[in-house]
């Protein structure tokens, strides 16, 4: 049986922090998770319409395998600016990959579209998501909010409004597995019409109401719902973290990756569509001190897709409303 952690965050998977900075006019903001120590990282795009920086690195074979930071941000590929405001503040605290005299802080990203959700995007010369990327690394701590936050600020699914989600698991071996999600897919993630989470099978305790799944279920629970049909139809794509306190190599960071993405097929319908960018990083801290046995490994995988379905769920139960919003919350829905 898995159990939340004790924030019920990603950073109880010792090691990590995660800062958010948002701009309520803008309706948009940035996310960033922080790594005490660098860490083991890897990544796999599943979506169809992906904005990233750095992730070529990532992959097995190349040179550099851990990372400092990583930065998730609205502003579809004008949020890549975010990762420069976070170099800058890493850079000043003289952390990175050391190379002769210098050293360069290694922090991959990702965005989301959120332009099209009401907020004024009328930035000037340049967009401000270089200096939100600095704001979100100095305010990071063990605590933060979800919901209508950093990069979930601006976030929609289809016919809600989206947000940030977080959630923990603990194994009963004691290894800790946590998600970071910004959620705002094409998809549905309540069945129909209804209040009903997809994710509803795998909540522990009353994490994002309680409710369960509907009983029975409702006629429309199998039509294909997207915002492609909305004035928001381009505004899409999830983007998140699955993180553990494991020592993994870079091959089995990105095994957990893969693994990860069965939780957006778990909480959102449909997903990894041609207009989504769906993208999952996976991290090692390695603050266990173990390395996994093989049946550990498979629990583990197991637990990537459940925890992040749940944090998906979390996200969108979270948001609140304000001016101008595209769709409700969740919460206003009766």
């Amino acid at each position: 049986m898995l159990k939340a952690g004790p924030r019920n965050l990603i950073t109880d998977v010792a090691g990590l922090k995660v800062g958010n900075a948002s701009d309520s006019k803008l309706k948009s903001g940035c996310t960033v998770l922080l790594c005490e120590n660098p860490a083991t990282a890897a990544v796999k795009v599943l979506g169809g319409a992906p904005g990233t920086r750095e992730t070529d690195l990532l992959e097995p074979h190349n040179t550099v395998e851990q990372v400092n930071a990583l930065v998730l941000s609205g502003g579809s590929a004008f949020g890549l600016d975010a990762g420069s405001g976070v170099q800058a503040a890493l850079r000043e605290e003289g952390i990175g990959f050391e190379v002769g005299t210098q050293r360069v802080p290694i922090v991959p990203g990702a965005v989301l579209f959120d332009l099209l959700n009401g907020g004024d995007k009328d930035w000037g010369r340049y967009p401000p998501y270089r200096e939100l990327g600095y704001e979100a690394t100095q305010s990071a701590s063990s605590d933060f909010t979800l919901g209508t936050v950093g990069a979930g600020t601006g976030a929609t699914v289809k016919g809600l409004k989206g947000g940030l989600g977080s959630a923990s698991s603990v194994l009963e071996s004691g290894v800790t597995i946590g998600a970071l999600v910004a959620v705002n897919a094409l998809g549905m993630v309540t069945v129909g019409k209804s209040r009903h989470f997809w994710a509803a099978p795998f909540e522990i305790g009353n994490e994002f109401g309680g409710l369960g799944l509907p009983h029975p279920f409702p006629a429309d629970a199998a039509e294909i719902g997207t915002k492609f049909s909305d004035a928001a139809r381009d505004a899409n794509t999830t983007i998140g973290v699955i993180a553990t306190d494991l020592i993994l190599t870079s091959a089995q960071a990105k095994r957990l990756a893969i693994a990860a993405h069965d939780g957006y097929s778990r909480a959102v319908w449909p997903a990894h569509t041609p207009f989504d960018g769906d993208l999952v990083f996976a991290l090692a801290t390695g603050t266990s001190g173990r390395t996994p046995e093989i049946a550990e490994f498979i629990d583990l995988c197991a637990a990537a897709a459940s925890t992040m379905a749940r944090a998906i769920a979390r996200g969108v139960h979270a948001a609140t409303p304000a001016d101008n919003d595209p769709f409700p919350v969740w919460r206003s829905l009766r």
